[in-house]
């Protein structure tokens, strides 16, 4: 009860603490801002109840979990620091809460799962989508038209930004010894840089490297074909029956891809069965941790505030990540789907063909 009312709490924070959210974005530690937060809610600003707007993200993701998945995953800031206020104060906080506890709809049994407290956590390639799409669709129209969205997009600060994390990658690639390599010059003219670009991106996708700068840019040149409808996203057609029951019962999910936050967003909003980002409550990218390091899992469950990781499962079709998110405590289901590679022999994971089967 007390961790109930703790999180209740944590969800009228003051507007003024939005501040200390996007703080997090401009450089600040984490202990600052959870320090500056502790100090807003002992001071008693906590009278202003309009935050709540400020803190939950933007995008129109899943209802019944946009409260667990605050701007930057940090809503584990905000709890820790409400659970010491309820611990320190029996005073007791007026006004309208908000129930963080989600609720499945009413008459639909959950099979004795706690909806507020079970999540599900997907991979993309080889589980919800076809390999075929992402080989054969994906990566050949960000290798066609790379060179065509640097030249329309070069003096952007978007691409600015990709040019700069590509560079850096370059030259920890360079140091590194990695075939393929081409430095980027930092001062050279717009047509020499775009064409060592072009080169360090072709490499990059033909060795299928899961890294941040390739997938960042990849995501923006993606923008362009799916809003101009030259690509639509193909999943299983299991997926999106699986993915509404799941919604249905309460229980959120999630993706954790090597795909930018933006891709994984563009793929569910642009599929063959519709926009399927209306089930889903949030995203992971690279940016968390490779997905075949435990951290990365431990990363995320701690981003999801669960008590155990087991509450978690995560489906895949790859082994070193599925050995990964076990090593963290996850519990863990291997995809099988047409065109996914072989597994080790006695891998010892449950395996499905089907969501229909979880």
């Amino acid at each position: 009860m007390a961790a109930v009312a703790a999180a209740s709490f944590a969800i009228n924070l003051p507007a003024k603490m939005a501040a200390t959210s996007r703080a997090i974005y401009m450089g600040r530690t984490r202990s600052r801002v959870k320090e500056e937060a502790m100090a807003m809610i002992t001071a008693g600003v906590h009278k202003d109840r309009h935050v709540l707007s400020s803190l939950l993200p933007s995008s129109s993701e899943c209802s019944h979990c946009g409260l667990f998945f605050l701007k930057g995953n940090y809503y584990s800031y905000w709890f820790d620091a409400s659970i010491k206020l309820h611990t320190k104060t029996s005073n007791k906080v007026h006004g309208d809460h908000y129930n963080v506890k989600a609720s499945p709809k009413t008459g639909i049994s959950t099979n004795g799962i706690e909806p507020s407290r079970r999540c599900i956590v997907l991979d993309i390639e080889g589980t919800t989508t076809p390999i075929s799409f992402v080989t054969d669709v994906l990566f050949p129209y960000a290798r066609h038209n790379v060179r065509k969205h640097l030249e329309l997009t070069y003096d952007t600060d978007e691409t600015q930004d990709d040019i700069k994390l590509l560079r850096s990658q370059v030259q920890e690639d360079l140091a590194n010894g990695v075939v393929g390599a081409v430095p980027i010059p930092a001062d050279g003219r717009k047509e020499e840089v775009i064409a060592a670009i072009v080169a360090n991106v072709e490499a990059m996708i033909k060795a299928d490297r899961k890294i941040t700068s390739l997938k960042q840019l990849q995501g923006h040149i993606w923008r362009t074909g799916f809003q101009s409808k030259e690509m639509e996203t193909i999943v299983f057609d299991d997926v999106p029956d699986a993915l509404e029951k799941w919604h249905d019962h309460g229980i959120k999910v999630y993706i954790y891809s090597s795909g930018s936050r933006l891709a994984q967003r563009l793929l569910f909003g642009n599929t063959n069965y519709g926009d399927l980002r209306k089930y889903l409550c949030g995203f992971f990218d690279t940016t968390v941790g490779n997905k075949k390091e435990t951290k990365s899992y431990i990363e995320i469950m701690e981003s999801l505030g669960v008590d155990d990781p087991s509450e978690i499962l995560f489906v895949t079709d790859v082994y070193p990540e599925a050995t990964a998110a076990k090593a963290a405590g996850l519990d863990v289901i291997i995809s099988i789907r047409p065109g996914n590679g072989a597994l080790p022999e006695n891998h010892g994971f449950r395996t499905v063909n089907s969501f229909a089967e979880i």
